[in-house]
């Protein structure tokens, strides 16, 4: 009866209850959150990250390839125009014709054109101020005198294309080279068309990667909701496990690793299953054969008492004979308060026990316990006279009993008693705490105090306490529905509080 785990016993009563295991509401979960979350989180995490690699890709190759066409565009059209229009021969002071035939055939809408002469020392002269959309440094006019150059510029927030270059194929007709050197031609070519091309195609990659975000997350909730639904039966197995339900199985479904799982729980509920039962059938006999013993104990041991009373009365004239008798009738009366106690505990395994509710006055039912037992002039009372509470008396004097019995065994006087009204968890009710100033609780006896069995002096072969007394006090406390704690008092000793509700429910 010992070996079965508490838990286990408190299956039943649990179930009969309706309780939850601890920790149950943090199963209610919200949509999202937990493994979902993290799931959902991660697929659409890389769905938008091959989105945007995607994306980017794309902008970058289209952007290449868009201001590579305009680029090549302007430069083609300004070299064959040169071509066409520069001839083999250039007559003297002709420049200026040159210049605006020129400007006219190049100049296009979003393009603009500037003729500027090339001076004979080979220095490039730069175009007037206002003639262009951008400004030609003097390095590139002179990169622009050896051969035909470009830049993309940006100006005033607007890109273009700025081309320079100057006419090479010609035959000069005179002495005087600067007369019939051809001018240098710029052009800046307008690349907002192409610019707003790209703002479209931004625009659009936009949108297409905000859908492909909206599909990636609902694909994702559809794929974990997939993934995490026989995780969801299982934990629900699981708590249902839990609460004491141990036929509980969940289906299997598949071949993939959650049905293996799936496997594996069957499996281990079916063991523990059979485990339980073997422990509960094992704990049954164990409580039967403690009351079938008991209960048959009882019978003798009373007889034993009334004729172990005669003969000690009937050897009292003889002084061995008298020890005898006497030793005999205090074993025996130990051995029936061990009986007692045996059945009074196999009442509260079987869940036999039952309240017998009386008003009571805290104060003289304490003063009756002390005064049944001679122990009145030991214990100091102290408490509301007028204090009144609804309780089962026989079990609250045994309560006391075995408080004030321990602090006078175990510890040193003085012993006091002290109760007051106290409330716990806004319930009313009152505190009944028992000190002594011995030498207090050993550390490793305070976790197994109200365990069964369990004596101060477990070292020695023999006492006179049966070890359940505590154990019975803690179980009549419980079934009060209040509470029995041990520990240190501040001043030294033993403390033992005792905390029961004023109010009481009928048990049957």
């Amino acid at each position: 009866m010992r070996g079965v785990p508490a838990a286990i016993r408190r299956w039943p009563s649990r179930r009969r209850a309706g309780a939850r295991p601890p920790g149950g509401d943090r199963y209610r979960r919200r949509w999202f959150s937990g493994l979902r979350l993290r799931l959902t989180a991660a697929f659409t995490a890389v769905a938008l990250l091959a989105s945007v690699m995607a994306s980017g890709i794309s902008y970058i190759l289209l952007r290449r390839a868009m201001l590579q066409r305009a680029q090549d565009t302007v430069l083609n059209e300004v070299r064959q125009t040169l071509s066409r229009m520069s001839p083999p021969e250039l007559p003297p002071d002709s420049a200026g014709t040159l210049s605006a035939e020129l400007e006219v055939a190049l100049r296009e809408p979003g393009r603009k054109v500037a003729t500027v002469p090339m001076l004979f020392d080979g220095r490039g002269a730069l175009p007037a101020p206002g003639t262009l959309d951008v400004r030609v440094s003097r390095a590139f006019a002179m990169q622009a005198r050896r051969q035909m150059v470009f830049q993309r510029i940006i100006r005033g927030g607007k890109p273009f294309l700025l081309v320079g270059t100057h006419v090479t194929q010609y035959v000069t007709t005179t002495e005087e080279p600067e007369r019939t050197t051809p001018p240098m031609v710029f052009v800046s070519a307008s690349l907002s068309q192409e610019a707003a091309d790209l703002r479209s195609f931004t625009g659009a990659i936009v949108i297409a990667d905000s859908l492909a975000l909206a599909a990636a997350l609902a694909l994702a909730l559809l794929a974990t909701r997939g993934v995490l639904r026989p995780v969801r039966r299982l934990g629900a197995a699981a708590r249902a496990l839990g609460d004491g339900e141990l036929n509980t199985r969940v289906t299997v479904r598949g071949r993939d690793e959650l049905a293996d799982l799936a496997r594996t729980f069957n499996g281990t509920a079916e063991a523990l299953e059979r485990t339980v039962n073997e422990l509960r059938a094992m704990e049954a006999a164990s409580r039967r054969f403690v009351a079938d013993v008991s209960h048959e104990l009882r019978t003798p041991l009373t007889s034993m008492i009334a004729v172990t009373d005669v003969l000690a009365e009937e050897a009292a004239a003889s002084e061995a004979g008298g020890t005898a008798a006497r030793l005999v009738v205090a074993e025996t009366r130990r051995l029936t308060l061990l009986v007692e106690h045996l059945i009074e505990i196999s009442r509260f395994d079987a869940g036999a026990a039952a309240l017998v509710l009386d008003d009571v006055v805290v104060a003289a039912a304490v003063e009756a316990t002390l005064s049944a037992r001679g122990w009145s002039d030991a214990v100091t009372v102290d408490g509301p006279r007028d204090l009144v509470v609804r309780l089962d008396p026989r079990r609250f004097d045994v309560i006391v009993a075995n408080l004030v019995g321990n602090a006078l065994k175990h510890g040193r006087p003085p012993v006091r008693a002290v109760f007051a009204p106290t409330a716990r968890e806004d319930a009313p009710g009152f505190a009944l705490t028992v000190t002594d100033r011995g030498p207090g609780m050993p550390a490793d006896l305070r976790a197994v105090v109200f365990d069964r069995f369990v004596k101060a002096e477990a070292a020695r072969t023999r006492s006179e306490g049966s070890g359940l007394g505590l154990s019975i006090a803690k179980e009549n406390a419980v079934l009060h529905g209040g509470a029995l704690e041990a520990g240190d008092a501040p001043g030294g000793g033993a403390e033992f509080t005792l905390w029961l509700p004023i109010e009481q429910e009928e048990s049957g």
